[in-house]
């Protein structure tokens, strides 16, 4: 019952912040100098042309009515034109985001592979040479410009050593003699599932670089909150029974003490997850990558105020579930979390 009641707050508590989100949108929207009708059509367009424009668009209506409107349009997903493509943004956003998700995806899934086990280890030799080491290659991830390392990459692995290629999602030859048919957008997965291996390999190349540049900060992160979370962990009284049983260390790290101390690691992975989809913004940028982060980087160079606000409405959703799924799974690894909840309540 507790975990109902717990799920069901966050639940709520995940719609509140949505309704804001909207709130606030909507109201910058409104205090942003411009007519959105002129902006859309051009400097040069004829008052008549922006007045139909602006009925169009609904612009002449009475404020609450465009309140409704707009919190029932991006609820269906209706974000509006954009005014550079002139396309429907969610035709727009059904491209880029997948591109952009499957670098933050495989970014995650290599901070927690790679991160978390470090961190074990430098707890379980806490003082020693490979602990002194991992705490210099974290400070160095958390601190190391990502832009200085995207271009440092590209100067030794394409330059230098012809191994990876320099940017972009596919090659061109790929592209024309092997494309890969849209299935999810990921494009390891769809040509993956369609057996197209020779795209798979071109994919999986051109994905190598950017991951690794977007990772740096997380698997940094991750090594540094479990290595902190774990000597905690491992001071405990539980711990040294559990050796006194003789229990094999390597059960009693990743079974007993790990699942204690991935918690904090969880929450702050979670947030990075989120902040990575618009934090790819340069790296998309230096690697050409067809993303959501080069698409909000060309509407704030072009005014398009519309793909600004549907972008953050996107990312403000995925932080929302990204971080109630982390709050659930805090529940099922530490059910001390959702009896405190209900005890408050």
């Amino acid at each position: 019952m507790s975990g109902v009641r717990y799920l069901l707050r966050r639940l709520v508590l995940a719609l509140f912040v949505m309704l804001g989100a909207l709130t606030v949108t909507f109201a910058i929207s409104h205090v942003i100098p411009g007519d959105p009708a002129r902006l859309y059509l051009g400097a040069r367009a004829s008052d008549e042309a922006i007045a139909a424009v602006r009925a169009d668009l609904g612009l002449d209506d009475p404020l609450p009515v465009r309140f409704v409107r707009f919190v029932s349009n991006a609820v269906q997903g209706e974000f509006g034109y954009s005014y550079r493509t002139k396309r429907p943004i969610i035709e727009d956003l059904a491209e880029r985001l997948p591109a952009t998700m499957e670098l933050v995806v495989l970014a995650t899934f290599l901070a927690i592979a790679v991160g978390v086990p470090a961190g074990v280890l430098a707890a379980a030799r806490f003082a020693t040479g490979f602990d002194r080491v991992m705490r210099v290659v974290s400070i160095l991830g958390v601190s190391m410009p990502a832009f200085w390392l995207a271009l440092l990459l590209q100067l030794l692995f394409f330059l230098w050593l012809d191994l990876l290629p320099l940017g972009g999602r596919l090659s061109q030859t790929t592209s024309f003699l092997h494309p890969v048919t849209t299935l999810t957008g990921f494009h390891l997965v769809d040509a993956a599932l369609t057996g197209n291996w020779v795209a798979w390999r071109d994919a999986l190349a051109h994905a190598i670089l950017p991951v690794v540049v977007l990772a740096t900060f997380p698997v940094s992160l991750a090594l540094r909150m479990t290595r902190a979370s774990m000597l905690d962990v491992l001071a405990e009284t539980h711990i040294a029974a559990a050796r006194a049983a003789g229990l094999h260390e390597r059960e009693i790290l990743f079974r007993l003490a790990l699942k204690n101390a991935i918690v904090p690691t969880l929450t702050v992975l979670g947030l990075v997850f989120a902040f990575s989809i618009t934090g790819a913004v340069l790296i998309e940028s230096i690697f050409k990558w067809p993303g959501l982060g080069s698409y909000m980087l060309d509407a704030i160079l072009n005014d398009d105020i519309p793909v600004l606000f549907a972008v953050t409405l996107v990312v403000t959703v995925i932080y929302i579930v990204v971080n109630l799924l982390v709050d659930l799974l805090q529940a099922m690894l530490d059910p001390r979390i959702r009896l405190g909840e209900s005890s408050v309540g």
